[in-house]
């Protein structure tokens, strides 16, 4: 059976589906959520019926080099992946969207998101990627802004800033591929570079197509939007900015890494150094913010980080890349399920207080053990216990570091380096443990000195049953997938090896085998001593009362956005783009004087006098030499300038 037809509907359809959706919305707002649960459903059905197979579909000459969607492996992975948080999540916004305003906007812009954001999963070339590429970042940019406060409008800004500046410069890295390879097509662009010897050029517009995906995903240095927007979004969209569309920017970077520089540990190198830097710096936020969903929002930073690490350690080590590519699916699978959980955990808390400061929403949870049950179900398996999802994701990306430790040792060379990052891998997963037993704590362990003043008093469930039942079938999952690895997520792994140009380890890994599990105890135990003498010690603090509250001692100075990417956006650039509008706007001033009197003689051989000499040339009465007016000078003058700031500009 032929199933290509699949894939134009997956994107399309939900796109279709929300102007239905909208129209429904206007006659009947119940009507509208259950059409709109209806969608996702048979969205997830179509991803499903994909799985094992191999279907492609284009679209001929759509804006002159067409459409093209491709449905194997990986592509389908993810398009499941997408498909079931999207349902799990619009079946959640029923309810805790009940009592908000805009709600038929905001349905409409979730569907056209859902159908963008399959667009770039099931793309099969990177002009097609593209064009969805920035689709979804428009239509999620309302998710961001829909509850209209100056803080959501602050952070919207900043998140549709990052992807309009990472879009244009992933835009002029796509024209130069094209030009230079002659197509944009996935698979022949991997022929074209691995056909090229010198890789220079292609290296550097490499980068200016990781710019645009790094953006996306929240890669260093480009993360500044995540920590800002996840806070302000509806749970919702916050669980679909952390669960998937950061992944769509994760999805360029496997492009880059697994298909244009397959194999290559020049370009391994460079994403593992931005992927260290973005693991540390996401955990180490998370451990001072006292903030609920800022904390999930650093935490989602930061497990990016741990996917990129394990995309560099693909390119490290090059055609014996199983366990890294293994890890690198898994995780990217694993953290979406997980930050599935937590957010809309996060959500049914603040859907009844209304408030995330952990002072505030401390110790609500304490007599809820459904959600307590929920909530740590997505703390054991983003912290990587043993028998729970993300341990088996971290344990592979943990081997490949160690591997390529071995390989190091065994050809007589320098390991301090990777054993560095082994070590910051090792930290960084403590960390997660430790920020998230500081959350779990103060929502569900300890007691609230004020619970009057800062605990709304609660009319019936805080959670109805369709918000439960969702909530429940995700978390038991995480377990599911961490009790049995190699029926569950090896399955997973082997859908994706052929995209990453790996193929199934040779043997099964022994997950629960001391030496993979000596990497979990040296977290756990570096978790319980940043917590208990540090988060407990430093980041807890007596109050005028006597009662120890959370504190936020994060530098109010260390702020990237504030400090470098606002002065710069908004009076650095304009400044020096001005300055050379100037200078090039003087430049052809004087290209145009210098035209009119030389070749189209504006005089008409008449002798200008004296007094309109500016831009002219006269003969000297007395001499009768011709004389160059002031203006003339100061043409040539202004040309010499423009000139050699332009080489000055070109040669750095």
């Amino acid at each position: 059976m032929d199933f290509s037809f699949i894939l134009p509907s997956l994107v399309f359809f939900p796109m279709v589906a929300a102007v239905i959706g909208y129209v429904i919305g206007r006659k009947n707002k119940n009507a509208r959520s259950n059409w709109a649960s209806f969608v996702t459903f048979l969205v997830l059905v179509g991803a499903i019926l994909l799985f094992g197979k191999h279907a492609s579909f284009s679209i001929p000459a759509f804006c002159g080099l067409g459409l093209s969607f491709d449905g194997d492996g990986l592509r389908v992975v993810m398009a499941i992946l997408t498909s079931f948080i999207w349902f799990m999540t619009t079946v959640f916004s029923k309810e805790y969207f009940a009592h908000y305003h805009n709600r038929n906007r905001y349905y409409f812009f979730m569907l056209m998101t859902l159908g963008a954001t399959l667009g770039v999963f099931l793309s099969a070339d990177l002009y097609t990627t593209f064009i969805f590429f920035e689709i979804m970042s428009f239509t999620s940019f309302v998710l961001v802004i829909h509850e209209e406060s100056e803080t959501a409008i602050r952070a919207a800004h900043t998140y549709l800033g990052v992807a309009v500046i990472g879009g244009l410069v992933m835009l002029m890295g796509l024209f130069m591929m094209y030009n230079m390879a002659g197509t944009l097509n996935i698979d022949a662009l991997a022929e074209f570079v691995a056909s090229q010897e010198d890789k220079k050029e292609i290296y550097a517009v490499g980068v200016l197509i990781l710019f645009g995906f790094g953006a996306k995903a929240g890669l260093f240095p480009l993360h500044i939007w995540l920590p800002e927007a996840h806070p302000v979004a509806p749970a919702p969209a916050s669980a679909l900015l952390s669960c998937i569309l950061t992944k769509t920017g994760v999805y360029g970077m496997l492009v880059l890494g697994c298909k244009l520089f397959l194999y290559d540990a020049n370009w391994g190198d460079l994403i593992l150094i931005l992927g260290v830097i973005t693991m540390v710096l996401g955990a180490v936020l998370a451990v001072f913010s006292i903030n609920l969903k800022r904390t999930l929002a650093c935490s989602s930073l930061s497990q990016i980080g741990f996917v990129a690490t394990a995309i560099g350690m693909q390119g490290l080590l090059g055609s014996h890349n199983a366990l890294a590519a293994g890890g690198t699916i898994l995780h990217v699978a694993n953290h979406s399920l997980l930050k599935l959980v937590l957010f809309m955990s996060a959500g049914v808390v603040y859907m009844n207080l209304h408030k995330l400061n952990l002072n505030e929403i401390r110790g609500w949870g304490k007599d809820k053990p459904l959600l307590k049950f929920i909530f740590l179900m997505g703390v054991l398996g983003i912290t990587g216990i043993p028998l729970w999802n993300g341990y088996i994701s971290k344990t592979l990306i943990h081997e490949s570091i160690v591997e390529y430790i071995v390989i190091l040792q065994e050809a007589g060379q320098s390991t301090a380096y990777m054993q560095t990052v082994e070590w910051l891998f090792l930290f960084s997963g403590g960390l997660t443990l430790a920020y998230m037993t500081k959350i779990f704590v103060a929502v569900f362990v300890d007691t609230n000195p004020y619970p009057d003043k800062h605990h709304a008093q609660n009319h019936g469930p805080y959670m109805n049953k369709a918000t439960a039942t969702v909530l429940t079938i995700s978390a038991l999952i995480l377990p599911i997938l961490g009790i049995f690895p190699h029926a569950t997520a090896d399955k997973i792994a082997d859908a994706s090896y052929h995209f990453m140009g790996a193929h199934a380890p040779d043997h099964a890994v022994h997950y629960f085998a001391w030496v993979n599990l000596k990497g979990a105890v040296i977290t756990i135990v570096i978790g319980a001593l940043v917590y208990f003498l540090f988060i407990r010690k430093v980041l807890m603090a007596k109050d005028e009362n006597g009662n120890l509250v959370y504190v936020d001692r994060w530098p109010k100075g260390l702020n990237l956005e504030n400090k470098v990417y606002r002065p710069a956006l908004l009076s650095w650039l304009p400044f020096i783009g001005g300055f050379f509008a100037r200078i090039m706007g003087s430049f052809s001033d004087g290209i145009v004087a210098i035209l009119r009197m030389i070749i189209f003689n504006d005089d008409s051989g008449r002798v200008v006098p004296p007094e309109d000499q500016y831009f002219s040339t006269y003969k000297d009465e007395e001499t009768e030499e011709v004389v160059y007016g002031e203006g003339f000078a100061k043409s040539l003058l202004m040309i010499g300038v423009g000139l050699a700031i332009a080489m000055l500009y070109i040669l750095v």
